[in-house]
């Protein structure tokens, strides 16, 4: 991650404020974590709330929603309960869009997250996330697909409707103003 990509004190007060504000409102998402320890993680990882500061300006609504105990890292995922407009109607990766002969969508899920220094959500990750609210009960996302199916020109996405979580597929050049990506971030 680039070192230039730090914030003043003024943005670090007010993201700070921002996301410790979201972590109490849905202290279901992070049962047994504790805010300082988050924090004083994010103060020594200024490149990574740098990152935060950029989901949030574009209504990605970050928040931790576990901790892996293998790794010592703090888990933060979008938690927009539907798509914001910034990453709607893009295809999955950037092969998919030099493949489509027209109607170019701007931008890829892969290289929008790169862009930013996040992770798209795989299945599981995906499944876990729906344990804790309903996500994408109007839209969908992309998520990250296995080599085995990339390699056939699919990609995979998934919503959630009636109460399941349901995994699709779909050409990975295809794009849908309702489709988008979710992503996390380990601190």
């Amino acid at each position: 991650m680039k070192n230039n990509n730090i914030l003043s004190p003024e943005q670090t007060l007010e993201i700070f404020k921002v996301l410790k504000s979201r972590f109490e409102k849905n202290m279901n998402r992070h049962i047994d974590i504790e805010w300082t320890k988050i924090q004083e993680k994010l103060e020594s990882n200024p490149s990574k709330l740098y990152v935060l500061n950029e989901m949030e300006n574009t209504d990605w609504e970050p928040d931790v929603i576990a901790y892996d105990k293998n790794t010592w890292e703090y888990i933060f995922c979008d938690c927009a309960i539907e798509t914001p407009k910034a990453r709607r109607s893009m295809c999955y990766d950037r092969e998919a869009l030099e493949t489509r002969k027209e109607f170019k969508p701007k931008n890829t899920a892969i290289d929008m997250a790169q862009e930013i220094w996040i992770e798209l959500l795989n299945e599981e990750e995906y499944r876990e996330l729906q344990k804790l609210g309903n996500f994408d009960t109007k839209t969908s996302s992309w998520l990250k697909t296995p080599e085995k199916i990339r390699k056939l020109w699919w990609a995979i996405f998934a919503d959630y409707r009636y109460d399941t979580v349901f995994v699709y597929h779909n050409g990975a050049e295809s794009y849908f103003g309702v489709r988008w990506f979710r992503g996390l971030l380990r601190v």
